[in-house]
């Protein structure tokens, strides 16, 4: 039997200004990583997206990646936004999973075999922060987009905002990425047919760095977008073929 010999796996991090946060959130994706059994027949990759980093983190990524083969890092020219850098990671990974967490040290990586042992199971696994420690704005905003979201959406997540997920393949490359769709990936996996769950995960407050969101990119924004989902649902193609239609004879 031949062992596949591309990436079984693929971690993908967005980073703007995570520089105190890069070599800890790295020994722990590799721990986490190397504990996986599939480890140890095949590769993984973790890949970082510099998304128009300014504070030094782009130095640090590329040592990164000298000193670990697992890890690679691709530059932006300028910062794009969480969906761009996020895109781009998508674009450049190989694995068959593909695993999406912050680089702000608030999720535990170790969550992320939690999330993994749904994999079988289900196209999309996505973290639920259940105990948040976060400040009250951020807070309340996301529990606010939250439920208006799931009242519109209807894709029975708890909190899509959670950054940490897993993907199976399929389900990125049928999905078409648009500026704040981050933010709906449960929704719009479900559009397309695919099978979505949650799983309760850690989360911790921010010791370095300064959070990227607000009230209004995280509720605001969040609800302009909401506008475009729900008219993508309302027009999603869906269709299938009879079951019992063979190839047609030509000539």
């Amino acid at each position: 039997m031949t062992v596949p010999s591309h990436p079984w796996a693929s971690v993908v991090i967005p980073i703007k200004d995570e520089r105190d946060n890069l070599v800890p959130l790295t020994e722990g994706l590799l721990k986490v990583m190397d504990s996986h059994e599939t480890s140890r027949t095949r590769p993984y990759e973790i890949i970082f997206v510099d998304d128009g980093s300014s504070d030094g983190s782009s130095e640090i990524m590329d040592r990164l990646a000298t000193q670990y083969p697992q890890v690679s890092t691709f530059h932006l020219d300028r910062n794009y936004g969480k969906t761009c850098a996020l895109d781009a990671g998508f674009k450049q990974s190989t694995g068959e999973l593909i695993v999406a967490i912050d680089g702000d040290l608030q999720q535990d990586s170790e969550d992320i075999l939690k999330l993994m042992a749904y994999t079988d199971n289900y196209d999309v696994v996505c973290g639920w922060r259940l105990t948040r420690e976060d400040g009250l704005v951020k807070m309340l905003s996301s529990r606010i987009a939250n439920r208006v979201r799931n009242f519109y959406t209807h894709d029975g997540i708890h909190d899509t905002g959670c950054p940490l997920k897993i993907f199976r393949r399929p389900v990125l490359e049928r999905i078409t990425l648009f500026e704040g769709m981050h933010r709906f990936f449960p929704a719009l996996a479900l559009m397309h047919g695919f099978t979505v769950t949650e799983v309760q995960v850690r989360h911790y407050p921010r010791i370095h760095g300064v959070s990227k969101y607000g009230m209004g990119n995280r509720l605001f924004k969040s609800l302009y977008d909401l506008i475009a989902v729900r008219w993508m649902q309302t027009r999603v193609l869906r269709y299938d073929f009879r079951k019992n239609d063979g190839p047609v004879a030509r000539g």
